[in-house]
């Protein structure tokens, strides 16, 4: 999967639908079973996240810095949710 994909359609899930950002917001999301998929940087500190069987898991080859800037954020992203893809084909990574 071309890392303009990733970006396209994390562009368009945030956009067109519900994100959650950060570990701790990703982590109630999946416990709440809201998630439908997670996103996590080559560098995310969450164990609890990177070994999580529950949710669909795409882990973005940069890192928190690199997804933060690519979700158009002023700062690290380490994790996110998506809660819905909007118009976005994310869930088919």
């Amino acid at each position: 999967m071309s890392e303009v994909d990733i970006s396209k359609a994390l562009k368009a899930a945030i956009s067109t639908g519900k994100v959650e950002f950060g570990v701790d917001q990703t982590e109630k999301a999946v416990k709440a079973g809201k998630a439908q998929m997670i996103v996590l940087s080559s560098n995310c500190p969450s164990a609890a996240l990177v070994n999580n069987k529950d949710v669909k898991i795409h882990i973005y080859s940069g890192n928190n810095m690199e997804l933060g800037a690519l979700c158009g954020k002023p700062f690290s992203v380490s994790a996110l949710a998506i809660i819905d893809k909007g118009t976005s084909n994310i869930l088919t990574l």
